[in-house]
């Protein structure tokens, strides 16, 4: 338990041990291009397709980039696909973006969503087995993506350690049942609008639904200020998820 959260007392030194930046890009299709010839349509996702995964392919493994592809077609209205995106430097999401804003079809996408977190270990888990909770993300473990961007009220800063900390193993309690869903909390304070962005990889949309009603009835979530928009992604490669836009 970290009985001095605001380090007044201890005063640690600030940790600038390399991290994992998340990258959560969603992005919306103008219906324009559907209105193309089916072979204008087809060269402009391939160029699109090889602009992405040369953001990958072209790095040195040391980067540790990784692109995770992501279908919302038919699930949302404002969003079509998304791009999950990780480093350990933020700004290889701009070498991302920009590769990709080079391409024609980024004249028919806008980005209506676009979070940006990092990874940490969470102050409230000690040990929990595939948690998520570490200080590496494995991402796209699950067919569907559960995501939303996760604010919590400033009450809850007031709070003592202890009552956090009892609060929060409720809510892991509450949780543990659930074997079928992984939780990936990442941490966005002074980087993006939200706390965190909380995405839970599961092969079962059922058990995740139930999770969240389950978790509705315990004590943390009256200090929940907000938890939308949330966003069922389902995993695809990127050739299929470009295929789904028509």
């Amino acid at each position: 338990m970290d009985l001095d959260p605001s380090g007044q007392v201890t005063q640690r030194e600030a940790d600038r041990a390399q991290r994992q930046f998340l990258n959560y890009a969603f992005f919306k299709l103008d219906p324009a291009f559907r209105r193309l010839p089916p072979a204008e349509r087809d060269e402009l996702k391939a160029e699109f397709l090889a602009a992405a995964q040369g953001w990958v392919d072209a790095a040195p493994a040391e980067k540790g980039l990784i692109l995770r592809p992501y279908s919302l077609v038919g699930v949302r209205s404002d969003v079509d696909f998304m791009l999950w995106r990780i480093a350990f430097d933020v700004r290889e999401f701009q070498d991302a973006q920009a590769r990709l804003n080079r391409t024609r079809l980024m004249g028919y996408l806008t980005q209506p969503f676009n979070f940006v977190s990092m990874n940490k270990r969470s102050q409230y888990v000690n040990r929990v087995e595939g948690s998520g909770h570490g200080l590496e993300v494995l991402p796209g473990q699950g067919q569907f993506l559960f995501i939303y961007p996760f604010i919590k009220t400033r009450p809850w800063y007031d709070l003592t350690p202890h009552s956090r900390q009892g609060m929060m193993d409720e809510h892991i309690y509450a949780s543990a049942p659930f074997k079928g869903v992984r939780i990936n909390t990442s941490y966005s304070y002074g980087i993006d609008d939200q706390e965190f962005v909380v995405s839970f990889d599961s092969d079962h949309p059922q058990e995740f639904v139930d999770l969240v009603h389950r978790l509705r009835y315990t004590e943390a979530s009256m200090y929940t200020l907000r938890d939308t928009p949330m966003f069922t992604c389902v995993k695809k490669d990127l050739a299929a998820t470009l295929d789904d836009l028509g």
